[in-house]
């Protein structure tokens, strides 16, 4: 790294760093370095061409001027004569004419004439073995036969064979007719007139034939938005167009055919012709969605992208000239014009151009989280993590260049930024916020506007989760926030513009999809925490609710000992606040810290209702009790999957300090002091190596030390807390955390501030006894004895 040293990036000696996740422990075996250190280099390397290949190539970008604003560069004039391209509007407007005026197509089946008609010829041939069987059973009735009866039962099972949909009152019309011809006919020698039914056949026959040579279509001509249509004939490969009034739907063929029958025949008939026209007719012009809208996507890409050109030296815009609808046109032919014209080499050369830039505004962000972020770079799963967030965002942005219509106000770039504050912090958020709202403007055609507008925007949603406190930010907060700040901002450029309302009121929409696209971050963060085995602010909110089963459970079997982890969650939240560390953690991990005490709660002083069960053991065994809490409530906390940072706070809340009272008693009630040995009452620590588990060392002792107080005065109170803090400084239990004397004092400060309101006194009521005491003044081991003592 020499030569970083010399370019002034080298990194200070110390760095601080505000987030916390997992413990993540290092390698140091041979080799381990070097292969850390490729891994690395791969990482960013592949990160950086994924970002490049992500970029649109073969996208024209809009220009970085919009419409209503000023020219702001120089004169510009045409280098060479280009065709003009037509406005979108435009383009939209022949489109939708050419879907108003092309002739829908209708293919003709010339089946359905053939099959119709021999329909018609079935239905009557069928009528004509009814009536023949209607008028042998009449002969036999009237004639006193012994075969009327059967005769009966055969006109009946002939008329319901048939199939003939026809009322009752048509079928005795039919039959009547057919029976006075050929009944009186038989008894005569007269020439048999003729059967209305033979009339219909022929008549039907003839209406079909007309009907289905002037065309039956299939939808109604209403439908139909053009005054004619095609009519396509496959088998001959011709097609034709006619005029819509020329052909008749499945209505007017059927209105056509009852006005010509009832020109000729009464209703009572042309009711019997319509229900057996109903049987057979069916449209022989079937309309082709396919086919049509085939013809109108042929004529669609028949359309023409230009309309005239634009001459070599003919000015286009002038410096200070606002920049119309007409020219915005001009100024995007020009552009199209040159990357049509544009040359290998010029092609690359531009991409290399985005490249040098992407990569440029990369190693902002690289180095800034090399210098200032050393628990981020050197560890290969957190580089990752952060790389995989931000391309999520360039892939969506990729996304939506590709897809037309779509603005970059669409692209959520926030929830990289609300991600990386959740997980990290701040500052990390803010300056992946600037790199992505860059990088993302160069994919959009360089727009300032978008630029400042995003960095805005997704810096009021960093600022927004900084500090969590309830759910209700995801889902409420931040994305008003988001959407407010985009909205204000946009609003300012747009008052600007001489007309530029119809673009703010078109971003509107897709702000707020970019808006509520911040609720995907609470599921994100719940898979990034299993999968890269992180605790977020997020996870430390649900651990902090008292309700959770494994507090319930201590408040119910321990409530000493589940109202001391109260009191000193209060204390640490309060000292870690003051000193800038990390309030929540503090505050969760002393709530889980002594849940080891519920393995044997009897044991502990605060949950003992009557006598002392140390009373019967030996200090020794006492002392063991005492310290096993500590494994215990490690077991625990694996068992109920506790984050491994909660863990820490279990394991070191004691640190490796010794359980003086068991030891002194060891030692009072031995005859050979050589015996004990004192690492037998001395917690196994290890001790706090982090400002978080160092305050709650402090807070756990500090708390139930002030208990075993009768007098609570302030100077009492004082002097309690700055003497246990110099004891637990000069044991070295605060050797391995970064707490300074700046911040111990500060602790101080706090710790006294708050025991001071715990025990502030109180006034007696009438009635209450003169020798009644409170909880707080019944003694136990005197102060000068140890936190760990008292709690015993």
């Amino acid at each position: 790294m020499g030569l970083l040293d010399k370019l002034g990036l080298h990194r200070k000696k110390k760095v601080m760093v505000p987030f916390t996740f997992d413990k993540l422990k290092k390698d140091q075996t041979p080799g381990r370095f070097n292969r850390e250190y490729i891994l690395k280099i791969l990482l960013c390397v592949t990160f950086l061409v994924l970002v490049v290949a992500l970029y649109p190539k073969d996208i024209i970008p809009d220009l970085a001027y919009s419409i209503g604003e000023p020219w702001r560069d120089d004169d510009l004039t045409a280098p060479f004569t280009f065709s003009l391209l037509k406005e979108e509007a435009e383009l939209q407007s022949e489109i939708r004419q050419i879907r108003e005026t092309t002739l829908p197509i209708f293919l003709i089946d010339l089946h359905v004439e053939v099959r119709s008609l021999n329909q018609v010829d079935t239905i009557f041939a069928r009528m004509d073995r009814v009536m023949e069987s209607f008028v042998i059973w009449q002969q036999s009735q009237r004639g006193g036969s012994a075969s009327a009866e059967a005769d009966s039962l055969l006109f009946y099972r002939t008329r319901e064979q048939s199939g003939i949909q026809l009322d009752g009152s048509a079928w005795n019309m039919l039959l009547s007719n057919y029976a006075d011809i050929h009944l009186e006919n038989r008894q005569t020698t007269r020439r048999p007139g003729t059967f209305i039914g033979r009339l219909l056949h022929n008549e039907l026959t003839t209406l079909l034939g007309q009907l289905y040579s002037d065309g039956i279509i299939d939808i109604s001509r209403n439908d139909i938005p053009t005054p004619e249509i095609t009519i396509r004939n496959l088998r001959d490969r011709t097609q034709r167009d006619v005029r819509i009034q020329n052909v008749r739907g499945m209505r007017q063929a059927r209105d056509y055919t009852r006005n010509q029958l009832l020109q000729r025949y009464d209703e009572d008939l042309v009711r019997a012709g319509m229900q057996i026209l109903n049987q057979v007719l069916e449209p022989n012009l079937l309309y082709s969605p396919d086919d049509t809208e085939a013809l109108v996507q042929e004529r669609i890409d028949a359309i023409s992208p230009t309309k005239g050109a634009v001459t070599s030296g003919q000015v286009i815009i002038r410096r200070g000239d606002i920049i119309t609808q007409e020219r915005h046109n001009m100024l995007q032919s020009l552009y199209r014009a040159r990357l049509e014209r544009a040359t290998d080499i010029e092609v690359w050369k531009q991409y290399a151009g985005e490249t040098i830039l992407v990569v440029a505004i990369f190693l902002i962000f690289l180095f800034y989280i090399y210098l200032f972020r050393k628990n981020i770079f050197d560890h290969n799963q957190m580089l990752l993590l952060v790389f995989l967030i931000l391309a999520l965002v360039y892939a969506i942005s990729a996304f939506v260049a590709h897809v037309e219509g779509l603005t970059p106000y669409a692209v959520p770039i926030a929830i990289a930024s609300v991600l990386l504050t959740i997980i990290f912090d701040s500052r990390v958020g803010l300056m992946a916020t600037m790199m992505l709202a860059l990088t993302t403007g160069l994919m959009f055609g360089k727009s300032f506007e978008f630029v400042v507008a995003t960095i805005t925007a997704a810096s009021m949603g960093v600022y927004s989760v900084r500090d969590i406190k309830d759910r209700s930010q995801f889902y409420l907060t931040t994305p008003v926030l988001i959407f407010f700040t985009y909205s204000l901002v946009l609003l300012g450029f747009t008052l600007t513009k001489v007309d530029g309302w119809g673009v703010y009121t078109g971003t509107m929409l897709y702000l707020v999809v970019n808006s509520v696209g911040i609720w995907l971050t609470y599921p994100l963060i719940l898979l990034i925490e299993k999968t890269f085995k992180i605790t977020t602010d997020v996870t430390l909110l649900e651990l902090s609710d008292t309700n959770q089963p494994i507090l319930k459970k201590l408040m119910l079997e321990a409530p000493g000992s589940f109202h001391h982890s109260l009191q000193v969650a209060n204390l640490s939240e309060a000292a870690a606040a003051g000193i800038g560390a990390n309030a929540l953690l503090c505050r969760v991990g002393a709530l889980y810290h002594d849940i080891g005490k519920l393995d044997k709660p009897q044991y502990f002083v605060e949950n003992q209702q009557s006598g002392n069960a140390h009373d019967k053991l030996k200090p020794r065994m006492s002392a063991l009790i005492i310290k096993n809490h500590v494994d215990a409530g490690i077991k625990m906390a694996k068992d109920i999957e506790l984050p491994e940072m909660i863990i820490d706070f279990i394991r070191s809340h004691h640190g490796n300090s010794l359980i003086r009272f068991f030891y002194e008693k060891a030692l009072n009630e031995s005859d050979n002091e050589q015996e004990i040995q004192e690492e037998d009452f001395r917690y196994d620590g290890p001790i706090p190596n982090t400002k978080e588990t160092g305050i709650l060392l402090l807070a756990d002792g500090i708390e139930a030390a002030s208990r075993s107080m009768s007098d609570h005065s302030y100077q009492k109170l004082d002097n309690l807390v700055n003497r246990m803090v110099d004891d637990r400084l000069t044991e070295g239990q605060l050797n391995n955390c970064d707490l300074t004397f700046r911040d111990l004092a500060t602790i101080k400060q706090v710790f006294i501030k708050i025991l001071v309101g715990m025990y502030h006194a109180r006034i007696k009521y009438p009635g209450q006894e003169t020798g009644s005491i409170s909880g707080s003044e019944i003694e136990v081991p005197s102060e000068d004895a140890t936190a760990s003592d008292r709690k015993s």
